[in-house]
């Protein structure tokens, strides 16, 4: 009878440091299955620039400015030409609704989602000449980012994109660089393209990855650093608890089979 509780007790508490050991490393990420078809992996023929132009999406903010006569007075304010008040430089941001609108002075509700910036500006081009003569319009999105696992397995950065030409390595830079765990062999950089989600597999590890650094990120990429396995420490934070578990169970066991 003690020899099948204990055999009992034994067998539960092996299972839960099976249990427990499954979750090492268990917060790598991206890993790479065979007979994905969700998602289109790339590793030779890395486009240095995106294929396609940004497209608004719902949440994004945008800001523009407008002037009359295909934009007379912007030159003439630059020129030193018009001696008028060239404005207060506060930037106003809209921000795109969930349907894809944004509300904008004087024309109203306008679509946006789907457009490019070129096209952005050519729609409220048209949609200002109801009210205003020939009008010059220049617009940005204020809130494109890109988010940059670093490759300590846990912390990510969100690096706001100033310029619409920043690169891999500024990305990277921006974000501290390639974390001490982080695997420069092992980098994925994953976006969107023509609507389906590819992922560019990059090796900085050597002087050969340089042809990549200069490669152009886009708004709401993602750039995820491989960490390293730490099978060691993972093993002795998870497995070493349940294993001082067992032995004080034994411990018990053993105490209570003396005093019986």
């Amino acid at each position: 009878m003690k020899s099948g509780f204990r055999l009992l007790l034994t067998g539960w508490i092996a299972a839960l440091a099976l249990l427990q050991s499954c979750g090492i490393n268990s917060n790598l990420m991206f890993k790479e299955q065979k007979g994905d078809t969700e998602v289109i992996y790339i590793s030779d023929s890395i486009p240095m620039f995106p294929l396609d132009d940004y497209r608004i999406s719902p949440d994004d903010k945008i800001a523009f400015t407008m002037a009359t006569n295909d934009g007379t007075k912007i030159v003439e304010q630059i020129s030193g030409v018009s001696a008028g008040n060239s404005g207060s430089g506060s930037v106003i941001e809209y921000i795109v609704r969930r349907d894809g609108k944004v509300e904008l002075p004087v024309v109203g509700k306008v679509m946006v989602m789907g457009l490019t910036i070129e096209e952005l500006e050519d729609t409220l081009e048209l949609r200002f000449s109801r009210e205003y003569k020939r009008p010059f319009v220049q617009a940005q999105v204020t809130n494109q980012r890109v988010i940059v696992f670093p490759g300590s397995g846990s912390d990510a950065v969100v690096v706001p994109l100033v310029n619409a030409n920043t690169t891999l390595m500024e990305a990277l830079a921006k974000a501290g660089g390639i974390a001490d765990r982080g695997r420069a062999s092992r980098i994925k950089l994953i976006r969107v393209v023509n609507g389906e989600r590819v992922a560019y597999s990059i090796d900085l590890s050597t002087l050969k990855g340089l042809k990549h650094v200069d490669m152009v990120v886009q708004a709401s990429d993602y750039i995820y650093v491989e960490p390293t396995p730490q099978l060691a420490k993972e093993i002795a934070t998870d497995v070493v608890p349940v294993v001082s578990l067992i032995s004080s169970a034994l411990f018990i066991i053993s105490a209570i089979s003396i005093l019986k």
